[in-house]
Protein backbone atom coordinates (compact mmCIF):
# COMPACT_ATOMS: atom_id res chain seq x y z
CA UNK A 1 0.00 0.00 0.00
CA UNK A 2 1.66 3.56 -1.05
CA UNK A 3 1.67 6.08 1.33
CA UNK A 4 3.00 9.79 1.36
CA UNK A 5 4.56 11.05 -1.98
CA UNK A 6 4.37 7.87 -4.03
CA UNK A 7 0.64 7.83 -3.20
CA UNK A 8 0.40 11.52 -4.27
CA UNK A 9 2.23 10.52 -7.37
CA UNK A 10 0.27 7.81 -7.97
CA UNK A 11 -2.71 9.73 -8.57
CA UNK A 12 -0.80 11.48 -11.22
CA UNK A 13 -2.21 9.16 -14.07
CA UNK A 14 -5.40 10.51 -13.61
CA UNK A 15 -4.77 13.93 -13.64
CA UNK A 16 -5.21 14.98 -17.55
CA UNK A 17 -8.37 15.91 -19.04
CA UNK A 18 -10.11 15.22 -21.95
CA UNK A 19 -11.29 18.78 -23.51
CA UNK A 20 -14.08 17.27 -25.84
CA UNK A 21 -15.63 15.29 -22.60
CA UNK A 22 -15.41 18.80 -20.52
CA UNK A 23 -16.73 20.81 -23.42
CA UNK A 24 -19.57 18.13 -23.54
CA UNK A 25 -19.99 18.46 -19.61
CA UNK A 26 -19.72 22.06 -19.59
CA UNK A 27 -22.36 23.00 -22.44
CA UNK A 28 -24.88 20.37 -21.46
CA UNK A 29 -25.21 21.97 -17.94
CA UNK A 30 -25.27 25.00 -19.02
CA UNK A 31 -28.17 24.13 -21.54
CA UNK A 32 -30.12 22.31 -18.87
CA UNK A 33 -29.73 25.17 -17.00
CA UNK A 34 -31.31 27.62 -19.17
CA UNK A 35 -33.76 25.65 -19.73
CA UNK A 36 -34.72 25.18 -16.09
CA UNK A 37 -34.49 28.65 -15.60
CA UNK A 38 -36.42 29.71 -18.84
CA UNK A 39 -39.40 27.46 -17.38
CA UNK A 40 -39.47 29.55 -14.34
CA UNK A 41 -41.15 31.99 -16.96
CA UNK A 42 -42.44 29.98 -19.45
CA UNK A 43 -44.38 26.81 -17.24
CA UNK A 44 -47.92 28.14 -17.34
CA UNK A 45 -48.21 26.27 -13.87
CA UNK A 46 -46.87 27.46 -10.71
CA UNK A 47 -46.00 24.23 -9.57
CA UNK A 48 -44.07 23.40 -13.20
CA UNK A 49 -41.98 27.28 -12.51
CA UNK A 50 -41.40 25.69 -8.94
CA UNK A 51 -40.12 22.74 -10.04
CA UNK A 52 -38.00 24.31 -12.84
CA UNK A 53 -36.76 27.13 -9.76
CA UNK A 54 -35.62 23.92 -7.79
CA UNK A 55 -33.91 22.21 -10.81
CA UNK A 56 -32.10 25.34 -11.76
CA UNK A 57 -30.76 25.67 -8.51
CA UNK A 58 -29.27 21.78 -8.49
CA UNK A 59 -27.94 22.78 -11.73
CA UNK A 60 -26.13 25.84 -10.49
CA UNK A 61 -24.64 23.66 -8.46
CA UNK A 62 -23.31 21.45 -10.63
CA UNK A 63 -22.20 24.18 -13.42
CA UNK A 64 -20.43 25.73 -9.69
CA UNK A 65 -18.59 22.76 -9.19
CA UNK A 66 -17.77 22.84 -12.97
CA UNK A 67 -16.50 26.10 -12.62
CA UNK A 68 -14.41 25.00 -9.16
CA UNK A 69 -12.39 22.29 -11.38
CA UNK A 70 -11.40 24.76 -14.12
CA UNK A 71 -10.51 27.18 -11.83
CA UNK A 72 -7.90 24.38 -10.67
CA UNK A 73 -7.06 24.12 -14.37
CA UNK A 74 -8.09 20.16 -13.85
CA UNK A 75 -10.26 20.97 -17.06
CA UNK A 76 -9.58 23.01 -20.08
CA UNK A 77 -6.55 24.60 -18.11
CA UNK A 78 -5.45 25.59 -21.93
CA UNK A 79 -8.31 26.99 -23.54
CA UNK A 80 -8.48 30.69 -23.23
CA UNK A 81 -12.65 30.46 -24.23
CA UNK A 82 -13.09 28.37 -21.36
CA UNK A 83 -11.08 30.75 -19.16
CA UNK A 84 -13.11 33.39 -20.42
CA UNK A 85 -16.23 31.72 -20.23
CA UNK A 86 -15.41 30.45 -16.66
CA UNK A 87 -14.31 33.80 -15.67
CA UNK A 88 -17.56 35.38 -16.81
CA UNK A 89 -19.26 32.47 -15.29
CA UNK A 90 -17.46 33.57 -11.77
CA UNK A 91 -19.40 36.83 -11.80
CA UNK A 92 -22.93 35.62 -11.88
CA UNK A 93 -22.03 33.08 -9.64
CA UNK A 94 -20.81 35.18 -6.89
CA UNK A 95 -17.74 33.75 -6.89
CA UNK A 96 -15.50 36.28 -8.98
CA UNK A 97 -12.00 34.15 -10.28
CA UNK A 98 -9.79 36.77 -8.19
CA UNK A 99 -11.31 35.71 -5.04
CA UNK A 100 -12.20 32.24 -5.27
CA UNK A 101 -8.63 31.00 -6.86
CA UNK A 102 -7.11 32.66 -3.87
CA UNK A 103 -8.60 31.79 -0.74
CA UNK A 104 -9.36 28.07 -2.44
CA UNK A 105 -5.68 27.37 -3.28
CA UNK A 106 -4.72 28.87 0.19
CA UNK A 107 -7.32 26.37 1.76
CA UNK A 108 -6.37 23.60 -0.50
CA UNK A 109 -2.61 24.01 0.67
CA UNK A 110 -3.45 24.60 4.85
CA UNK A 111 -6.16 22.23 5.05
CA UNK A 112 -6.61 20.93 8.87
CA UNK A 113 -4.10 23.32 9.79
CA UNK A 114 -4.87 23.95 13.06
CA UNK A 115 -3.01 27.85 12.20
CA UNK A 116 -3.86 29.43 9.21
CA UNK A 117 -6.28 27.22 7.53
CA UNK A 118 -9.57 29.82 8.21
CA UNK A 119 -8.70 31.42 5.11
CA UNK A 120 -11.01 30.28 2.46
CA UNK A 121 -12.67 27.71 4.79
CA UNK A 122 -14.63 27.63 8.23
CA UNK A 123 -12.02 28.59 11.23
CA UNK A 124 -11.63 25.78 13.23
CA UNK A 125 -10.51 27.01 16.76
CA UNK A 126 -9.33 24.44 19.52
CA UNK A 127 -10.77 23.87 22.66
CA UNK A 128 -8.29 25.88 24.63
CA UNK A 129 -8.25 28.36 22.55
CA UNK A 130 -12.10 28.80 22.56
CA UNK A 131 -11.87 29.22 26.52
CA UNK A 132 -9.58 31.32 26.45
CA UNK A 133 -11.02 34.02 23.82
CA UNK A 134 -12.88 36.80 24.78
CA UNK A 135 -16.72 36.88 24.10
CA UNK A 136 -16.37 38.80 21.28
CA UNK A 137 -14.07 36.70 19.84
CA UNK A 138 -16.30 33.70 20.92
CA UNK A 139 -19.62 34.87 19.37
CA UNK A 140 -17.99 35.96 16.03
CA UNK A 141 -16.22 32.18 16.02
CA UNK A 142 -19.76 30.59 16.52
CA UNK A 143 -21.80 32.52 14.01
CA UNK A 144 -19.23 31.98 11.48
CA UNK A 145 -19.75 28.27 12.19
CA UNK A 146 -23.65 28.54 13.35
CA UNK A 147 -26.11 26.58 11.28
CA UNK A 148 -28.19 29.20 10.04
CA UNK A 149 -25.02 31.03 8.60
CA UNK A 150 -24.52 27.91 6.54
CA UNK A 151 -28.05 27.46 5.49
CA UNK A 152 -28.19 31.27 4.66
CA UNK A 153 -25.08 30.87 3.12
CA UNK A 154 -26.17 32.29 0.07
CA UNK A 155 -26.34 35.79 1.62
CA UNK A 156 -23.63 35.19 4.55
CA UNK A 157 -20.80 33.19 2.28
CA UNK A 158 -21.35 34.22 -1.51
CA UNK A 159 -22.74 37.91 -1.28
CA UNK A 160 -21.17 38.89 2.13
CA UNK A 161 -17.82 36.47 2.18
CA UNK A 162 -17.51 36.70 -1.65
CA UNK A 163 -18.09 39.63 -3.03
CA UNK A 164 -18.52 42.15 -0.31
CA UNK A 165 -16.30 41.47 2.36
CA UNK A 166 -13.05 40.60 -0.30
CA UNK A 167 -13.55 44.28 -2.24
CA UNK A 168 -14.06 46.16 0.84
CA UNK A 169 -10.77 44.95 2.29
CA UNK A 170 -8.20 44.76 -1.16
CA UNK A 171 -10.69 46.97 -4.05
CA UNK A 172 -7.98 47.21 -6.62
CA UNK A 173 -7.45 43.33 -6.42
CA UNK A 174 -11.02 42.31 -6.00
CA UNK A 175 -12.82 44.73 -8.00
CA UNK A 176 -14.55 41.79 -10.14
CA UNK A 177 -16.17 41.15 -6.60
CA UNK A 178 -17.97 44.40 -6.94
CA UNK A 179 -19.15 43.57 -10.28
CA UNK A 180 -20.45 40.35 -9.28
CA UNK A 181 -22.51 42.00 -6.34
CA UNK A 182 -23.72 44.93 -8.52
CA UNK A 183 -24.84 42.31 -11.76
CA UNK A 184 -26.55 40.40 -9.04
CA UNK A 185 -28.60 43.15 -7.91
CA UNK A 186 -29.03 44.61 -11.67
CA UNK A 187 -30.74 41.33 -12.79
CA UNK A 188 -32.78 41.36 -9.55
CA UNK A 189 -33.91 44.97 -10.22
CA UNK A 190 -34.74 43.55 -13.83
CA UNK A 191 -36.86 41.27 -13.18
CA UNK A 192 -38.72 42.68 -10.72
CA UNK A 193 -39.64 46.04 -12.59
CA UNK A 194 -40.53 44.03 -15.36
CA UNK A 195 -41.81 40.79 -14.37
CA UNK A 196 -42.79 41.20 -10.37
CA UNK A 197 -41.42 40.04 -7.10
CA UNK A 198 -42.48 36.23 -7.84
CA UNK A 199 -40.31 35.98 -10.57
CA UNK A 200 -37.34 37.11 -8.82
CA UNK A 201 -38.08 34.30 -6.07
CA UNK A 202 -38.37 32.00 -8.82
CA UNK A 203 -35.73 32.77 -11.12
CA UNK A 204 -32.80 33.95 -8.80
CA UNK A 205 -33.56 33.65 -4.95
CA UNK A 206 -34.50 30.03 -4.86
CA UNK A 207 -31.98 28.53 -7.43
CA UNK A 208 -29.27 30.86 -5.33
CA UNK A 209 -30.57 29.58 -1.79
CA UNK A 210 -30.74 26.14 -2.69
CA UNK A 211 -27.23 26.09 -4.63
CA UNK A 212 -25.18 27.69 -1.61
CA UNK A 213 -27.20 26.04 1.05
CA UNK A 214 -26.23 23.03 -0.30
CA UNK A 215 -22.51 23.84 -1.38
CA UNK A 216 -21.98 25.88 1.88
CA UNK A 217 -23.11 22.52 4.15
CA UNK A 218 -20.68 20.62 1.70
CA UNK A 219 -17.78 22.29 1.94
CA UNK A 220 -18.48 22.52 5.94
CA UNK A 221 -19.19 19.00 6.16
CA UNK A 222 -16.31 17.92 4.08
CA UNK A 223 -13.71 19.12 6.63
CA UNK A 224 -15.77 19.08 9.69
CA UNK A 225 -17.05 15.64 10.73
CA UNK A 226 -16.69 13.37 13.55
CA UNK A 227 -13.73 11.45 12.57
CA UNK A 228 -11.91 14.50 11.26
CA UNK A 229 -7.64 14.80 12.34
CA UNK A 230 -6.19 18.35 12.80
CA UNK A 231 -2.61 18.73 13.39
CA UNK A 232 -0.64 21.77 14.24
CA UNK A 233 2.19 22.57 11.86
CA UNK A 234 4.81 20.98 13.10
CA UNK A 235 2.55 17.15 12.12
CA UNK A 236 0.99 18.52 9.20
CA UNK A 237 1.58 16.50 5.82
CA UNK A 238 -0.60 17.16 2.31
CA UNK A 239 -1.29 13.63 2.02
CA UNK A 240 -2.38 13.14 5.53
CA UNK A 241 -4.82 16.00 5.16
CA UNK A 242 -6.29 15.05 2.06
CA UNK A 243 -6.77 11.26 3.50
CA UNK A 244 -7.77 12.19 7.29
CA UNK A 245 -9.00 15.54 7.34
CA UNK A 246 -11.35 15.76 4.03
CA UNK A 247 -14.23 13.58 4.09
CA UNK A 248 -15.89 11.05 1.19
CA UNK A 249 -19.42 12.52 1.07
CA UNK A 250 -21.93 9.42 0.44
CA UNK A 251 -24.45 10.17 -2.09
CA UNK A 252 -27.00 9.06 -4.52
CA UNK A 253 -26.29 8.65 -7.88
CA UNK A 254 -28.23 11.75 -9.00
CA UNK A 255 -26.95 13.54 -6.10
CA UNK A 256 -23.20 12.31 -7.03
CA UNK A 257 -24.23 13.70 -10.82
CA UNK A 258 -25.57 17.67 -9.13
CA UNK A 259 -22.63 17.89 -7.09
CA UNK A 260 -20.39 16.79 -9.74
CA UNK A 261 -18.94 14.59 -7.58
CA UNK A 262 -17.45 17.17 -5.24
CA UNK A 263 -18.50 13.68 -2.64
CA UNK A 264 -14.97 12.27 -3.22
CA UNK A 265 -13.45 15.17 -1.52
CA UNK A 266 -10.25 12.99 -0.11
CA UNK A 267 -9.58 12.32 -3.72
CA UNK A 268 -9.67 16.05 -4.92
CA UNK A 269 -7.22 17.33 -2.06
CA UNK A 270 -4.61 14.56 -2.73
CA UNK A 271 -4.68 15.64 -6.34
CA UNK A 272 -6.56 19.11 -7.62
CA UNK A 273 -5.74 18.37 -11.03
CA UNK A 274 -8.05 15.24 -11.31
CA UNK A 275 -11.11 15.72 -13.33
CA UNK A 276 -14.46 15.75 -11.72
CA UNK A 277 -15.28 12.97 -13.80
CA UNK A 278 -12.66 10.88 -13.17
CA UNK A 279 -12.60 10.76 -8.95
CA UNK A 280 -14.89 7.38 -9.30
CA UNK A 281 -12.54 5.85 -11.28
CA UNK A 282 -9.27 6.96 -9.20
CA UNK A 283 -11.45 5.06 -6.60
CA UNK A 284 -11.59 2.06 -8.06
CA UNK A 285 -8.22 1.79 -9.19
CA UNK A 286 -6.18 2.61 -5.94
CA UNK A 287 -7.22 -0.02 -3.30
CA UNK A 288 -5.18 2.85 -0.79
CA UNK A 289 -8.23 5.69 -1.46
CA UNK A 290 -11.05 2.90 -1.03
CA UNK A 291 -11.25 3.40 2.69
CA UNK A 292 -11.83 6.98 3.50
CA UNK A 293 -14.00 8.90 6.59
CA UNK A 294 -16.80 9.15 5.70
CA UNK A 295 -20.17 11.18 6.31
CA UNK A 296 -23.58 11.98 3.75
CA UNK A 297 -26.33 13.64 3.88
CA UNK A 298 -28.59 11.69 6.20
CA UNK A 299 -30.25 13.93 8.37
CA UNK A 300 -28.68 12.61 11.86
CA UNK A 301 -25.46 12.68 10.11
CA UNK A 302 -26.28 16.13 9.29
CA UNK A 303 -26.94 16.99 13.15
CA UNK A 304 -23.84 15.31 13.72
CA UNK A 305 -21.62 17.64 12.15
CA UNK A 306 -23.48 20.87 12.98
CA UNK A 307 -22.78 19.74 16.51
CA UNK A 308 -19.17 20.15 16.51
CA UNK A 309 -17.51 23.67 18.15
CA UNK A 310 -14.23 22.97 18.65
CA UNK A 311 -10.98 20.53 18.32
CA UNK A 312 -9.92 19.01 21.72
CA UNK A 313 -5.98 18.45 21.45
CA UNK A 314 -5.99 15.91 24.24
CA UNK A 315 -8.88 14.00 22.61
CA UNK A 316 -7.54 14.98 19.36
CA UNK A 317 -11.23 15.01 17.82
CA UNK A 318 -13.76 17.41 17.07
CA UNK A 319 -16.66 18.30 20.35
CA UNK A 320 -19.45 19.80 20.79
CA UNK A 321 -20.94 22.06 23.71
CA UNK A 322 -22.26 18.95 25.79
CA UNK A 323 -19.02 17.29 25.69
CA UNK A 324 -17.00 20.65 27.00
CA UNK A 325 -19.85 21.49 29.80
CA UNK A 326 -19.17 17.64 31.19
CA UNK A 327 -15.58 17.98 30.32
CA UNK A 328 -15.02 14.96 27.94
CA UNK A 329 -11.59 15.01 26.71
CA UNK A 330 -10.87 11.57 27.30
CA UNK A 331 -8.44 9.96 24.32
CA UNK A 332 -9.59 6.26 25.25
CA UNK A 333 -13.14 7.43 24.73
CA UNK A 334 -12.16 9.39 21.37
CA UNK A 335 -10.96 6.75 19.79
CA UNK A 336 -13.65 4.14 20.73
CA UNK A 337 -16.05 7.13 19.40
CA UNK A 338 -13.84 7.08 16.00
CA UNK A 339 -14.27 3.54 15.96
CA UNK A 340 -18.08 3.90 15.78
CA UNK A 341 -18.18 6.50 13.41
CA UNK A 342 -18.38 6.01 9.51
CA UNK A 343 -15.42 5.52 7.77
Amino acid sequence: MRSGQELVLATKQYASDDPAKSWAYVLSTSALLALALAGTFWNFHLVGKMVCSVFAGLLLLRLFVIYHDQQHHAILGRSRMAEVLMRVFGVFALSASSVWRSSHNHHHNHNSKLRGSHIGSFPIMTRSQFESSSRSDRIKYLVMRHPLTILFGYLTMFLYGMCLNPFLNNPKRHADCLLSLFVHIAIGIVLVTQWGWGQLLLTQTIPHFITYAIGSYLFYAQHNFPSVSLNEKSGWTYEKAALESSSYMKTSPLMAWFTANIGYHHVHHLNAKIPFYRLPEVVRGMPELQNPRTTSLLPWEIARCLRLKVWDSNAQRMIGFREMEHGVSDASQAAAERDLSPG
